[in-house]
Parts: structure tokens; C-alpha cells; sequence
């Protein structure tokens, strides 16, 4: 039997900066466990190929059961499957969100995880130019660039000053000290490849002598005994594995993984695990529950002759944090302007298309993950309950008439032969109707092992689930909400200061 000090269930975001840091110690020996490969094909490593990576071999592929806020559909929820997890599939963006949002955790029961707690950590992360050094990490593994577009890309200057003439404030900085407003977006992109979590925390550390990978292994059920978590039970290439942890197992599988795991190994509500002849090791109603997304939908344009040569080019893109006026509180929407067609595969759009795609960033609705089986093999039940509470339908309904709005501006009236979708939806309800039928997931999940002092949280202010000893959960599925943009910004610093915990 092996045994490490630590074993880190996960090789993404989270899991690649928790291997990394906690192996700094090298008294401490370290494991990492990925479910998927350690490396992807080359399509992964090329920035403009993201959406090809949907579906393919290093995507576990889930979809959600059938949705009433899109109509009954059922919604594909790509979720990476390879050492970096989804920040090796997904589109690359670094966006933090708004304070707000931070500040709501600090505020529901999570002390010490604040804006002003995190941002230490936001800053560990990442190393950036030109910025401000006081909010802006400069040493940090993630190495960003900013998107601005070349001077020959005036599509996407023009949409970010129809932005401002709609009413809004401009940033230079969303990351920086004004959140607020319409700017340029942060890549995790370095010399013209993706940069995944693992690329830039585990690639440049693999060599250490006390850190250890395994990957194409699925861990398949925490080993529980007397009230301590002991180690892990796994599948490789068909075979059954152990390790054991001396001091802790660190669940960093995602809001899907890290809930599905804790449940087929007996931590979760009693009431759905007795059903599926699974043991009760501890009975915590808040254990898949509370899962948050940011629905999305999309403005297209058709795109004029002028424009052509910038759809058919490079990716480009202007991100806008916005206040809805259907709200209240921080920024409640997200509009992001992309030189592709970016839109859910119900709509019949033609390529020769630019997007503005709108997305509530701070839902209320809330929704699950549950178990199909006991069997971790089996896909979990994913419910995100997209746009169950009325005012989230009311929020997006206002994204979608400021996209069109800022879509018909004067100044952008060379660059499109007209809208495309909506179109000729113009009234509330064939508004409503099409937001349902282009609901897209904003691939965002959190929340499922929430933080908190109440008897729904998962696990406490200092990650460690309750009731149980020697394991904690570090990944998106300890935010107590979501924050207000793309969630890997945030991973990044939830794992850093889990590493800090730990260590």
C-alpha cells in the first residue's frame, strides 16, 4: 500500500495549484489523481480551437436533465476531463467579477473569504504588465495577456464605445480596481498557446521528488473508516487501486466531481443515499445541493462585407459587467462581444456571424446535483435549474435589449447587414420564448459543497468537511454563490488559500 501525506482527488484548476503548492514543502509528499489524461490532443493547446474540444475525447461530456427554463431541453455541460480539467477546454478567460460578489460569501456565514481576503491570492495567481501592482499580481504562475484588439480590429473598439454611449462606464482594467464597465478581456494564453492551470503550475514542478501523478485513474469511492478518511479507492486501465493519506485527502474534483464523489462514499443527505443501498457515514443535506450557473444567451449579427475579414480572423473579444436595472446590488449581467459565431446549436446561424452574448452572473435560481447510482461510473443527475426564479428571466430579458441596443448603434451600422436573433422576436413573451430556445450554459458550475457555519454548509471556513476528518473540498463547489464572471479567476485563489490552509 502507498501512502503520501497528501492525496489530491482532481488534476485541474484547483488540483494543479494544490499539487503545486503543497509540494513546495519537500518534507511533504504529495499525490495527484487525474480521471483523464495528462496531456490532450493538439486542438488544445491552440486558442482558436476551443470549441472544438466540446464532446471529444478529454470532455466527460454530462448534460443536464431536461430543463424547464429552455423549454424541456436538455443542455450539454462540457466539463474537462485531462490534467488541467476545464481550463484546458475552456475559452481562456481570466475575469475575476466584481467585490460584490466576493463580499456576499463573507456575508452568508464565510468569514475570512471576502474581496479583500482573496485578493492576495487573486494576485498569487498571476502575472500580468502594466497594471496595477497594488491589485495586480506581477510574479504569479498564470502569465495573462489583455485582448485588446489590433488597430485594424475596429469591430470590437466600435461595440465597446456603443457600450459606453448606451450609458455605461468603460474600464481599463476589469481585473483592476473598477470592475464595473466595458473593457478588454485577460487570456490565459502564452506564446500563442493555451495556458491550462497544469501548464502553468505542475508542468514547470513535476520533477520534484515528493510530488507524484497518476493519471487515466478514477477514484472511484473515499476509503471512511471510524469517522477519518483514510485514503482513496481508484480504477487504472481496468485495474483497482489504493493509497492512503497520512494527513488529508483534498477533494479538487469540481462541482460536479466533489459532490458525486462524497455521495457514493457515504457523506450527503440520508434521505437519497439509503435509496441507493448506500451507507451513511455522514448525513449532510448540503452535499450536491446549491448548484449555480450563469445561463446565457446570444445577439448575433449578420456580419457585413466590411467585417468579414475580422469574423473570418483571430478571437477577439470586449467583456461588459453590467447593472441590468432589473436587480440590485452589484453588476448583474455580463455582455461579451465575440468576432465568431458563438451560439446554441438550436439556432440556425449562418458563420459569417458576430455575437454579443448576454448572461446573468448573479442567479437566484439554484439547482442540484444528485446520484443516478452508486456506482461513480454512472453520470450524476445535473439540474441548474436555468431561470426558475422569475427575476433571472426578467435580468436576461433586459442583457438581451441592451445587446440589441448597443448592436444598433449608428457607429456600428458598417460592420452588420442586420440582427439575426433575435430578429423579429420582439414582444416580452417572443423575447422570453427565444432566450429559452438559445439557453446555453456559461459551463460555470459551483456551489455543490458550499462554505458556511449553517447545517446546509458542506464543508467550513477552513475547507474541511463536516463530520468527517482528514478531508476537505477545494474547488468552485465551495462558493457559498457564484461570482460575477468566468470562475476560474476565483479557483485559482479558493486553491491558493486552501493551499496556505493546508500547509
Amino acid at each position: 500500500m502507498r501512502i503520501y501525506d497528501y492525496v489530491i482527488v482532481g488534476g485541474g484548476t484547483a488540483g494543479s495549484v494544490l499539487a503545486s503548492r503543497l509540494s513546495e514543502n519537500p518534507s511533504a509528499s504529495v499525490l495527484l489523481i487525474e480521471a483523464g489524461p495528462a496531456d490532450g490532443p493538439e486542438a488544445m493547446h491552440d486558442p482558436a480551437r476551443w470549441l472544438d474540444l466540446q464532446g471529444s475525447g478529454i470532455d466527460w461530456s454530462f448534460e443536464t436533465v431536461p430543463q424547464p427554463g429552455s423549454g424541456g431541453s436538455r443542455i450539454a455541460y462540457p466539463r474537462g476531463k485531462v490534467l488541467g480539467g476545464s481550463s484546458a477546454i475552456n475559452a481562456m478567460v481570466h475575469l475575476r467579477g466584481h467585490h460584490s460578489s466576493y463580499d456576499a460569501w463573507a456575508a452568508a456565514g464565510a468569514a475570512g473569504w471576502g474581496y479583500t481576503d482573496l485578493l492576495p491570492f487573486l494576485m498569487r495567481s498571476e502575472t500580468t504588465a502594466g497594471r496595477d501592482p497594488e491589485v495586480r499580481g506581477t510574479s504569479g504562475p498564470m502569465r495573462l495577456i489583455q485582448l485588446e484588439p489590433g488597430p485594424d480590429a475596429t469591430l470590437m473598439r466600435d461595440i465597446r464605445e456603443a457600450t459606453h454611449a448606451a450609458g455605461f462606464p468603460l474600464t481599463d482594467d476589469p481585473n483592476g480596481r473598477q470592475q464595473e464597465g466595458a473593457g478588454w478581456l485577460d487570456m490565459t494564453i502564452h506564446d500563442g498557446r493555451r495556458q491550462s492551470a497544469a501548464d502553468a503550475y505542475l508542468e514547470p514542478n513535476l520533477a520534484r521528488r515528493n510530488l507524484t501523478l497518476l493519471s487515466d485513474a478514477l477514484v472511484t469511492r473515499l476509503d471512511i473508516t471510524e469517522g477519518r478518511c483514510r485514503g482513496v479507492h481508484y480504477v487504472r486501465h481496468g485495474e483497482p487501486g489504493y493509497v492512503a493519506a497520512e494527513s488529508e485527502v483534498v477533494l479538487a474534483a469540481g462541482a460536479i466531481g466533489s459532490p458525486q464523489l462524497l455521495m457514493v462514499s457515504g457523506v450527503g443527505p440520508a434521505r437519497q443515499l439509503r435509496p441507493l443501498d448506500i451507507d451513511v457515514v455522514a448525513d449532510l443535506p448540503g452535499v450536491g445541493a446549491n448548484l449555480q450557473d450563469h445561463p446565457m444567451t446570444s445577439v448575433l449579427f449578420q456580419a457585413s462585407e466590411a467585417a468579414l475579414p475580422t469574423v473570418r480572423g483571430g478571437y477577439a473579444a470586449m467583456v461588459a459587467l453590467l447593472h441590468s436595472g432589473a436587480g440590485s446590488g452589484g453588476p448583474d449581467i455580463q455582455l461579451a462581444a465575440q468576432n465568431i459565431r458563438y451560439t446554441s446549436s438550436a439556432l440556425d446561424a449562418p458563420a459569417d456571424a458576430y455575437t454579443i452574448s448576454v448572461s446573468v452572473v448573479t442567479p437566484d435560481s439554484r439547482g442540484s446535483v444528485r446520484l443516478a447510482a452508486s456506482d461513480l461510473t454512472v453520470p450524476p443527475l445535473i439540474d441548474p435549474g436555468y431561470l426558475t426564479e422569475e427575476r433571472d428571466v426578467r435580468r436576461i430579458l433586459a442583457g438581451v435589449e441592451i445587446a440589441r441596443t448597443i448592436g444598433a448603434d449608428s457607429s456600428l451600422k458598417r460592420w452588420n447587414d442586420g440582427e439575426l436573433f433575435p430578429g423579429a422576436a420582439r414582444d416580452p413573451r417572443s423575447l422570453a420564448d427565444y432566450v429559452r430556445r438559445s439557453l446555453q450554459t456559461f459551463y460555470h458550475p459551483v456551489g455543490t459543497c458550499r462554505i458556511g457555519v449553517d447545517a446546509g454548509a458542506v464543508v467550513d471556513v477552513e475547507l474541511r468537511v463536516r463530520g468527517v476528518a482528514g478531508l476537505r473540498v477545494a474547488d468552485a463547489s465551495v462558493m457559498p454563490s457564484i461570482v460575477s464572471a468566468n470562475t476560474n479567476a476565483a479557483v485559482l485563489a479558493i486553491a491558493e488559500r486552501a493551499a496556505e490552509l493546508i500547509g
